[in-house]
């Protein structure tokens, strides 16, 4: 017996030896082409881009995967309890293998074998950590061991707080959400440390299967599982008895963000920085680089822009009439579900879309779009109100021309037109007014002039109804707007506000074609000094100085305020007749409110790398001494200007003077107010009326916006820069300086200041009443003697000109011309 017994002793002894060696031949063919693990020490995951405002307020993000990092020491105890209970509560004693786990696990699928349920895991944190960045999914014997001789090896190179940080970075939540601090944005909008124990529980029982415990699919799931992990967490002592039991009663209580932040009306402007970032770092860095933005958006000048800019939109399209419901539906039954599925103007929250239920000669009976929950159901509620028929007298006129004229509701709307209305009075009222989305468009930005910073810019009506943005995209004429410029070329070049010239009918002959400016309204007002040229806008008076000055000038000017990259120098172009941009219009004003510095307009301040590193800032400008360490009795820090001088800041207060005329005596006056401060502007009417601009400006504010359709076509009667756009630039103005300082413009030391003949142009005599104080640079003055400029007979070799009227009329008085 011993002898047989020390045989088969042997034989094991073999036979463990063989399967020793197998084992071990085996674990060296599959640990040979394992993945470096050292890759962990410089992990960097896909991170979100976070945009915020100037005020530091979060205005988008961009992600493939919407992960913020949170290092470990971040995350609060509760929260890192609770992923440790639902995942591996022995995480901080196992060395990478919990191997009790997995004997319980090998245990209960040998029980459920043939039961046809899925194996039950055993898998550790480190090895989920192993599986996720350096293995792939596949449900294979060599993986799981892999997977065991990474978490070994993982364990001993770094701390069980690393190991942990990469996991909780790392695992995928569902929604699109990556990482403990994505998710708890994604599903309660809150940051980490603001987690409840219940709130903590929920997300921890997601990385099992996201799709499983959907808060609105399975939410029966949900909370089950939910709980299960409050009773582990109880269970393992990090959360009492009472506590656990209270957590237990906590709805989900999700609060799902899916569409990321938005900062209130900053679609246009998150999307303008969009598609900046893109241009210069690609989409990759965008949506994966986890850069952080800050803009120079102003988010309360941006609410007081968006509402200037629709209700000048509002008010000009009520007055063309109504242009229809937005669809029919059928009211005679439950209504809710197909008004349900209208989609809203999302980004007007003023307005909702109602049903037409019944019309009367005094009122219409409205049932409200019903709101649907997370998961697409809708509301069982049923709201209704009424409008009575002074809140839509507006659209008793068909915009279209295909009904008549009706003098109440009936005819005007019927049972099952959708519509949309804005409610009136408190939140318990049940009075709406009608409205409807305009057809008309238009674009404002507002800048410091100083800077270049771009303080708020809205692209139309809703960026929902159409993500055109038109204050950067739209290129449109800016007609009469430009004139200022023409005018700024001509005070560089020798001109004065004084200077006189005619204002005339004409008619230019070119290549066979002819062409006839015109002034707005058709009326002509004679000799005219530039100052009022530029107040009243003339057309004709225009197109003289700038063939007296020349075209080349003009168009290196306007290429010199970045209005055009490139010009065509004809006199057309003097009147505004090229395209250009809302943004490259109020970029030009801008200089001139600055006194003549150019600048660079931006939306972005600055940009930060995922580990704050700056990457990009805006501000150039030098300040010397600005990073002392201590204080030794030096001077304080002086900033250096260092831009370019692109107009002489005499030049620029004159232009400004000038403009100031506009809003007081000319295109615009009557239609801006702003308590008394300093502003200038000028109005902008192109062709046809198919254009209406404003752009002004006070000291520290810049602000221009045009108003148009989109397929360029006639405004109608009184579609004028001074009637439409003056009224939006002031209630925007009204609303962006009225917490401010007020400022005054700042006269160029130098300047003389002399009483003028509005008229002639030529010193006025003592109490002259047709008066008024000019500005003009040293080593100028009125003028001795009458002179006007364009009474030549001959405008340029090609072009001949037929003198008016009232040129004839001033030669043969006797009337000296300046040729």
């Amino acid at each position: 017996m011993v002898r047989l017994f020390g045989y088969f002793f042997g034989m094991a002894c073999v036979l463990f030896l063989v399967a020793a060696a197998g084992i071990a031949i085996y674990l060296a063919n599959v640990a040979k082409d394992l993945p470096d693990y050292a890759v962990l020490n410089s992990y960097a995951p896909p991170v979100t881009t976070r945009v915020h405002a100037g005020n530091g307020a979060l205005m988008a993000e961009y992600a493939k995967e919407k992960r913020l990092f949170l290092p470990i020491q971040a995350v609060p105890d509760r929260v890192k309890a609770a992923f440790l209970s639902a995942e591996d509560k022995n995480f901080y004693n196992h060395p990478g293998v919990d191997l009790t786990g997995l004997g319980r696990a090998i245990l209960v699928n040998l029980q459920n074998f043939g039961s046809g349920r899925r194996p039950v895991g055993a898998s550790t944190i480190t090895q989920q950590v192993a599986k996720n960045f350096l293995l792939s999914s596949d449900q294979t014997i060599d993986r799981k061991i892999k997977e065991a001789i990474l978490s070994f090896r993982i364990e001993q190179a770094y701390s069980k707080d690393k190991i942990l940080e990469l996991y909780l970075n790392e695992i995928f939540f569902g929604m699109n959400s990556y990482g403990i601090a994505g998710a708890a944005l994604t599903y309660f909008n809150k940051s980490v440390t603001e987690l409840t124990v219940a709130e903590a529980a929920y997300l921890a029982s997601l990385p099992k299967g996201p799709a499983n415990y959907h808060p609105f699919r399975h939410p029966e799931a949900a909370l089950e599982r939910r709980n299960w992990v409050i009773d582990r967490m109880v269970e393992n002592g990090y959360v009492s008895q009472p506590d656990g039991e209270e957590a237990k009663k906590q709805p989900l209580g999700v609060t799902a963000r899916t569409t990321g932040p938005s900062l209130f009306a900053s679609d246009y402007f998150a999307e303008a920085v969009r598609r900046q970032l893109i241009d210069q770092y690609g989409e990759k860095v965008l949506y994966e680089g986890g850069l952080s933005v800050r803009t120079s958006l102003d988010p309360q000048m941006q609410i007081a822009a968006r509402k200037a800019l629709q209700d000048g939109l509002v008010t000009y399209d009520e007055r063309r009439g109504f242009h229809g419901p937005i669809k029919q539906i059928d009211a005679s039954g439950d209504w809710g579900k197909a008004l349900a599925d209208i989609p809203a103007l999302s980004d007007v929250p003023e307005w909702r879309l109602a049903v037409v239920l019944a019309v009367s000669d005094s009122t219409v009976d409205i049932g409200l779009q019903p709101a649907k929950d997370g998961s697409g159901k809708v509301a069982v509620d049923r709201q209704r109100g009424t409008i009575d028929a002074k809140n839509m007298q507006w659209a008793f006129r068909s915009a279209d021309g295909t009904r008549k004229t009706t003098k109440s509701p009936v005819g005007a709307v019927s049972p099952g037109d959708v519509v949309y209305v804005a409610k009136l009075g408190d939140d318990a009222s049940t009075s709406y007014r009608l409205q409807q989305p305009p057809k008309v468009q238009g674009g404002l930005v507002a800048m410091d002039p100083k800077t270049g910073r771009v303080l708020a810019m809205v692209g139309g009506f809703s960026y929902a109804q159409s993500e055109f943005n038109r204050a950067t995209q739209a290129m449109r004429q800016p007609g009469s707007s430009f004139k200022p410029f023409v005018y700024a070329a001509a005070m560089d070049n020798g001109y004065t506000p004084a200077s006189v010239i005619m204002d005339a009918p004409i008619e230019i002959v070119s290549g066979g074609q002819v062409w006839r400016p015109e002034n707005y309204g058709g009326e002509s007002g004679g000799p005219s000094t530039l100052r009022s040229g530029i107040e009243h806008s003339r057309n004709l008076m225009t197109v003289r100085l700038a063939n007296d000055l020349g075209m080349n000038i003009v168009a290196e000017y306007a290429e010199r305020f970045g209005i055009y990259d490139h010009m065509l120098p004809v006199l057309s172009m003097s009147l505004g007749a090229g395209d250009t941009t809302v943004l490259r219009m109020v970029s030009a004003y801008s200089v001139i409110a600055n006194g003549g510095k150019q600048i660079k307009p931006t939306l972005i301040d600055r940009i930060q790398d995922r580990y704050g590193k700056t990457i990009f800032k805006h501000e150039e400008r030098l300040c010397e001494g600005c990073n002392a360490g201590d204080w030794q009795n030096q001077e304080e820090p002086n900033v250096v200007d260092n831009r370019e001088t692109v107009l002489d800041p005499m030049t620029a207060y004159q232009i400004t003077s000038m403009m100031q005329g506009v809003i007081q005596r000319g295109t615009a006056a009557g239609k801006i107010d702003l308590g008394g401060r300093d502003v200038a502007g000028k109005t902008g009417t192109t062709n046809d009326e198919k254009d209406a601009w404003f752009v002004g400006f006070t000291p520290d504010l810049v602000a221009g916006l045009y108003m148009g359709f989109d397929t360029p076509g006639p405004l109608g009667r009184g579609g004028t820069g001074g009637g439409l756009s003056a009224p939006i630039f002031n209630e925007f103005m009204q609303a962006a300086v009225k917490d401010t300082p007020e400022s005054k413009f700042v006269i160029p030391s130098g300047m003389n200041l002399i009483s003028i003949d509005r008229k002639t142009g030529m010193a006025a005599g003592e109490g002259d009443p047709n008066t008024i104080i000019e500005a003009f640079k040293p080593g100028t003055g009125p003028a001795d003697s009458f002179s006007v400029i364009g009474m030549d007979s001959t405008m340029a070799p090609e072009e001949i000109l037929k003198t008016s009227p009232q040129a004839n009329q001033a030669v043969q008085t006797g009337t000296p011309g300046l040729f």
